[in-house]
């Protein structure tokens, strides 16, 4: 029998969506489960944008554009231009989803054995495109008790090597919700100019951010123009999970005709996708701002509540939609996995993304969960309302000494 390759071997897998069989098993038996595990929101897409593909009147769906719609580039550009970014259509490729950006970002950039410096807990599918592309992801661990803030400067100086091409952050962070100072991006920019280093952002969630907190895009950053690369997707900004529609931005000319050629090999991104993408840029303000403050009061339920357990340390996030717990278990895959198979309370349980899976480093992540707050106030406090109950009789609980 053939044998699998070893870059698929090496692909690890999604700590996201792994314990999925275990859900819908227990779905099977009766048990209803509260997804705090996925980053998928239950915000209504805009009813304008569904509209638009279904207004749609095409006798043959064609191919766009291998960049994608100019039309809908160009718009984009006014949209840049509202978090003062200022770039023309030809610096955006629409791509399908802010995964193939990113697969677009790291092949055109890096050569197999190249290094990319990611701080850590990070976007677990990170592993994935780097792993597929041959590139060496290089952590820089994130402390719970510092928020999660950027490691000190000195912690990336001591990774460098020949061999290091770039540093990927997600700004605000999936997985812990922190949102990068202007200040923490700028010592950033220092270290790149340095050592002439790509400096790549997910800048997905830019419009999430609370506490009077302000978003800074590193395109906005004067001296990157030649090294920063932004990934970008509509997914969460507008409820469109489904739609696939992201893209890749930069000023770096070369850097976005090399994109173009894998741009090129994949022909093109979705065309109804892309039609209802273009629409959501004629979607009143108020729909993100509403958005945003429904985001804000579950951020705020969900940590109060968090913070009340015993032996739970959760830092209240600033951005994005996500929170990074420590609980007090002795291995966060055993007890997710246990929540679906062993625990229920009044016929319900819930599902989280074990924190292993969010770190490149072995044995890290072991007490750490992360849990997205995209359910309803209700469904959200029944969900830790479950947690609550399941910390107290998980077989595997242990207290820190202070």
């Amino acid at each position: 029998m053939p044998k699998i390759s070893n870059r698929g071997n090496s692909i690890p897998a999604s700590p996201i969506r792994k314990l999925v069989p275990f859900a819908e098993e227990a779905k099977r038996n009766g048990k209803e489960i509260f997804h705090l595990n996925i980053g998928q929101p239950d915000i209504l897409t805009p009813k304008s944008a569904i509209q638009a593909v279904k207004n749609t009147d095409m006798q043959v769906l064609a191919y766009s554009h291998s960049a994608g719609f100019e039309s809908y580039r160009k718009k984009l550009v006014g949209y840049y231009e509202k978090f003062d970014i200022d770039i023309e259509h030809t610096d955006i490729i629409v791509t399908t989803g802010a995964s193939e950006a990113i697969s677009f970002g790291m092949m055109s950039c890096l050569d197999p054995g190249d290094e990319v410096i990611v701080p850590e807990p990070f976007y677990a599918n990170y592993n994935g495109f780097s792993i597929s592309g041959g590139i060496k992801v290089k952590p820089i661990t994130a402390f719970i008790e510092n928020d999660y803030a950027l490691p000190p400067i000195s912690d990336f100086e001591k990774q460098i090597t020949p061999n290091t091409k770039a540093i990927l952050i997600c700004n605000p962070s999936n997985p812990t919700g922190y949102l990068y100072s202007k200040e923490e991006l700028l010592a950033l920019k220092e270290i790149v100019l340095k050592h002439d280093l790509f400096l790549f952002a997910d800048e997905v969630y830019r419009e999430f951010c609370y506490d009077d907190n302000t978003f800074t895009s590193i395109l906005t950053i004067n001296g990157l123009e030649e090294h920063a690369v932004v990934f970008d997707s509509i997914s969460k900004r507008f409820s469109a999970c489904g739609a696939r529609i992201g893209s890749i931005v930069s000023k770096n000319k070369e850097v976005m005709a090399t994109a173009m050629k894998f741009a090129q090999a994949r022909l093109s991104p979705p065309t109804l996708a892309q039609i209802l993408a273009e629409a959501t840029l004629d979607v009143p303000d108020s729909y993100l701002s509403e958005a945003i403050a429904e985001y804000d009061e579950r951020r705020k339920l969900l940590t109060s509540r968090l913070q009340q357990m015993e032996g739970v340390t959760c830092p209240r996030p600033t951005g994005a939609f996500y929170a990074f717990a420590r609980l007090p278990i002795d291995d966060a895959d055993r007890f997710c996995k246990w929540l679906l198979q062993d625990f229920e309370q009044n016929g319900a349980s819930v599902m989280l993304a074990p924190g292993t899976g969010f770190y490149s480093s072995e044995g890290l992540g072991k007490q750490e969960v992360r849990m997205a707050y995209v359910l309803n106030k209700e469904d959200l406090t029944k969900a830790l309302d479950c947690l609550e109950a399941a910390l107290k009789v998980y077989p595997g609980r242990f207290l820190r000494e202070e």
